[in-house]
This record gives C-alpha cells, structure tokens and sequence, in this order.
C-alpha cells in the first residue's frame, strides 16, 4: 500500500463522515487557532514596540533618581533628585558617555490662548534632547543653548496643541500662558501620534534652565537622557556613570541607571511570558482534540474490524494495518491544524482591521493604523507539523489495536 493510497484513503473515510469528523477535529482547530491569533498579535505587538523605542531614541542610557524605591525608603538620608551638578560631572568625567541631556517633567498643565484652552505634557528640557530623543520640528526651532543661558520664556509645542490653540493662524510668534506665565511659540513639532509615553501631540517643551528658575525654583531635574560614545559599550557606559553617582552620593540607594536596549528586552521577556501562558491554554484545547482523535479511531476500527480481516486475508502485513490508521489519524489532525491556521490567521487579521478604523489609533508619522499583528510564515508550519503530530501520537494505540486483530476473528465480526 503506498503512501498516497493510504492518504486518499485517509481523506475518503474523513469525507464519508463529515460531521463526525468536523467535531474530532475542533479541539485541534481551536488549540491552533488560539496559537495562531496569540502569536500573531505578541509579535506584531514586540514589532511595534521595538519601532516607537527606535522613533523615541535607541540606545539611550536613562539616569534618575526614586525616592520611593524601596531601598531608599530604608536609607538614614535622601536627597530632592539629580542637579545640574551631576550632569556636569557626567559631562567631565564619564569619556564613554558622548552627549547628555535632562529633562524635568512639570505635569500637565492647561495652556491658554484667547479663550481657547487645552491641558498640556510639560517638560524643560536641553537643546541635545532633540537629537536624543529624535524630536522633529516642523516649523520653526527646538530650543536653543541662547534660551538655556538667558532662562528664555519660549515654547516648542506639539501638533495638537497647535490646532486647539492656533487652528486659523500661525503660531510661531504667539504668546500662550502656562502656568501663571507667558511663553512665546517658537516651533511647533510634527505629528507623532500616541506611544509608550502617551500622546506626543501634546506636548510642550520650555528651557530646562527657565522651568527651574521662574517655576520650580531648584535645580533638580527627573530624569537624564545619555548618549555612549560606542553603542557596544552601552552596558561599560552605564557603569560608569553608576560608579559616579556612588562616589558623588556614598553609595545611596534610589538612582537607578538603565537603558533602553534594557527595557525593550524586559518587556520583550514579559510578552515572551504571557505567550507561554496563553499557549499553555491553548496546549490544553490541543491535548482535548488529541483525545478526542484517539477516541474517533478507536470506534474506526470497531467499525472496520471486518475490512481489516478482509486486508489480512488477502496478504495486508501488520505493519501495513498500524501505518494506515497512523496516517489516517494524522491526515485528521494536520486537516484540523491547517483550518486553525487559517481561522487563526483570519480571526488576527480582523483584529487588525476593526482596530485601524479606531481614529486613536493610527500612528500620523508612519500611517500604521490598528493593532499590529505578524505571523511568521516558519510557525505556521510548525503549527501544522505539530498538529499532525498530535494526531500520529493519539493514534498509535488505536494503530496498534487495529494491526493486533486477528483475522480469522476479523472476518467473522458483524
């Protein structure tokens, strides 16, 4: 009996009993699906991720200072944040790190025009935070080294903020309140819709040095963003800023120095996580479709014990017997895992779709709309390879039943 025989034979006794069949097969179908949809979406979702950390800056060093860390809650002493003092000694003393900027948040405020109003994300900031943080203007320029030095009450402000503000002129110019105090519209950014750190449209940005001067009235900033020298000494980099800050502070605890690279593989490694879970699951629907499989051969070959006798009689080998069921219930399985590949795909698919006509989310810069979702062409067909196998690891006893019967006994069953 050849292999192809045996698969049209497989497919023929699938097709006599169709419903039975279709219902052997849904635990597969669902176990695949399940997988196929989870895969698509966590790695559309990593795909997406990896993109915004590279549009917001790679390869950055991130420096701040948490006084509600656990560790530091625990320490005699602690300190307001960073001051400009560290970053000029970052600046002097750390030769692996190539450019810095700060950056202090100052919440979000509402800025006002006329009568026209919208709540703002508000940060001071340095003029190499365009370049880190690749921040593009539009119109107009990002803030200067001449605003730094003269605590200049200018503005860069984001695309929404523009249209709420200035939806019938140019802002360039203009004059908005924030905060009890008038800052000048000096660049207007260009669109980059939402991310990981909320809406970006609706951001403004002011002169570190004036925000600390005119609003806060210290010199402490939140976070710091670092540039290495060498992309492949991020990590030499990270440690020696490290040991800066532990010899400029007697090894206090609550700084914190990471990277970018660091945190996109710890949510890489979170995602990873949660696809095992959801896999796990779906290993679950599989392993019921398996024994459903088993269960469906095992009344096959009650019902063909009399053709079996009859293939015994005529010179079928064991051997012959044990491959066809093997085959049969494999053809049943892979059958199952190719419609869940497709269900699964479709189903990942439509997601995507729905989610692109959600006005929130489609990204402005690069046009991507909805959900993200990828599916490796590699895991379908290991998605297939292993639906099949189910299907040859749930059958070997009925294989083995079916090739054990004697013939003679075979032949005389009803």
């Amino acid at each position: 009996m050849t292999l192809l025989y045996s698969i049209h034979t497989a497919f023929s006794n699938i097709m006599v009993n169709k419903l039975r069949s279709a219902l052997t097969m849904l635990g597969v179908i669902i176990g695949v699906g399940a997988v196929i949809v989870m895969v698509a979406i966590i790695q559309g979702a990593s795909a997406r991720i990896t993109t915004e950390f590279n549009r917001l800056g790679s390869s950055l060093i991130i420096i701040y200072y948490d006084s509600n860390d656990k560790e530091a809650k625990k320490a005699t002493r602690s300190i307001d944040g960073i001051t400009m003092d560290d970053i000029h000694a970052i600046e002097e003393q750390c030769e692996l790190v190539k450019e810095i900027s700060a950056e202090m948040p100052i919440g979000s405020p509402k800025a006002f025009y006329g009568d026209k109003q919208i709540e703002v994300t508000g940060n001071g900031v340095q003029p190499a935070y365009e370049r880190l943080r690749n921040v593009q203007v539009a119109h107009g320029r990002f803030i200067s080294q001449q605003d730094m030095d003269s605590w200049a009450s200018v503005c860069v402000i984001g695309e929404k903020v523009r249209k709420e503000l200035f939806p019938d002129e140019e802002p360039l110019g203009q004059s908005i309140r924030v905060s009890g105090l008038n800052f000048t519209v000096v660049g207007v950014l260009a669109a980059k819709g939402r991310s990981l750190e909320g809406d970006l449209d609706k951001t403004l940005y002011i002169p570190l040095t004036t925000v600390q001067k005119r609003m806060l009235g210290k010199e402490t900033v939140g976070v710091i963003w670092a540039q290495p020298a060498d992309a492949t000494q991020l990590n030499d980099a990270m440690d020696q800023v490290w040991q800066l800050l532990m010899r400029r502070y007697d090894n206090l605890p609550g700084f914190h120095v990471d990277s970018q690279e660091n945190i996109l593989n710890s949510i890489n490694r979170i995602l990873s996580i949660f696809g095992m879970v959801l896999g796990s699951i779906a290993g679950l629907a599989l392993l019921v479709g398996g024994i459903g499989i088993m269960n469906i051969m095992l009344v096959s070959v009650t019902e063909r014990t009399r053709e079996i006798g009859i293939r015994k009689a005529i010179g079928a080998k064991r051997r012959d017997i044990l491959m066809q069921f093997l085959i049969e219930s494999a053809v049943l399985s892979g059958t199952g895992g190719i419609i869940g590949i497709a269900l699964g795909a479709g189903f990942a698919y439509a997601i995507s779709w729905v989610t692109s006509l959600i006005p929130a989310m489609v990204d402005p810069q690069t046009g991507a709309k909805g959900l993200a979702v990828a599916l490796p062409i590699g895991f379908s067909i290991g998605a297939f390879l292993f639906s099949a196998s189910i299907g040859v690891f749930f059958g070997i006893y009925p294989a083995i039943r079916a090739s054990g019967l004697d013939p003679i006994q075979a032949l005389r069953h009803e």
